[in-house]
């Protein structure tokens, strides 16, 4: 079978445990959906989509990690050769405009009804603006808002930098940028050097 053929797997970072909670959208009433006062949530990101018509906060200056993603899935899902995603905790994150105009997308389940883990985009520009799994958030710091020059922006999102790239086995391109890399998953996969052969222990 041509690879052209397989299915595309999920998201690599989001988990896989599975919710549907459509039915009585409880998700509404959750973080992140639930809306919080700006200036008590005491953010230190904030982040939109390209038209703006949703906006949300981010209360952790650092996440608890950030990768680069070479799977198949985030490859098509996101039109380029990787993914850059930025995890916080769920409790971090708030949507504070816009949280009635998102769409939602489940590559397990191939379906636009609210399943977990899923992708949330805006409705209008269509924007990727999270993977939500169960307990995390997976953005996007392309949409972090930041002013200044091209290397100002780079110097205040250092935070946000990536720790290393994973399924790196399935790259368009060779990232001679020193970060670790790894076949599959992070720590559960083998360790390869920047143009993809293993590196022996």
């Amino acid at each position: 079978m041509a690879d052209a053929d397989l299915p595309l797997p999920c998201p690599a970072f989001t988990n896989t445990v599975h919710e549907d909670t459509l039915s009585d959208e409880d998700y509404k009433h959750r973080p992140p959906y639930v809306m919080k006062n700006e200036a008590e949530f005491g953010a230190k990101w904030r982040g939109k989509c390209v038209c703006g018509k949703v906006t949300y906060l981010l209360k952790q200056e650092k996440p608890l990690n950030a990768k680069y993603c070479h799977c198949h899935g985030c490859q098509a899902l996101h039109g380029a050769p990787f993914q850059w995603a930025a995890i916080f905790h769920k409790e971090d994150m708030s949507f504070i405009k816009g949280s009635s105009g998102l769409v939602f997308y489940s590559s397990t389940h191939r379906s636009q009804t609210y399943n977990l883990p899923t992708k949330v985009t805006c409705e209008d520009c269509h924007t990727p603006l999270m993977d939500e799994g169960r307990n995390a958030c997976l953005v996007f710091p392309e949409s972090i808002e930041v002013e200044g020059s091209d290397e100002e922006q780079r110097r205040k999102k250092e935070p946000l930098k990536p720790t290393c790239h994973i399924f790196y086995g399935s790259r368009m391109l060779d990232i001679p940028d020193g970060l670790p890399k790894w076949k599959g998953m992070e720590n559960a996969s083998e360790r390869l050097d920047d143009q993809g052969n293993p590196i022996s222990t």
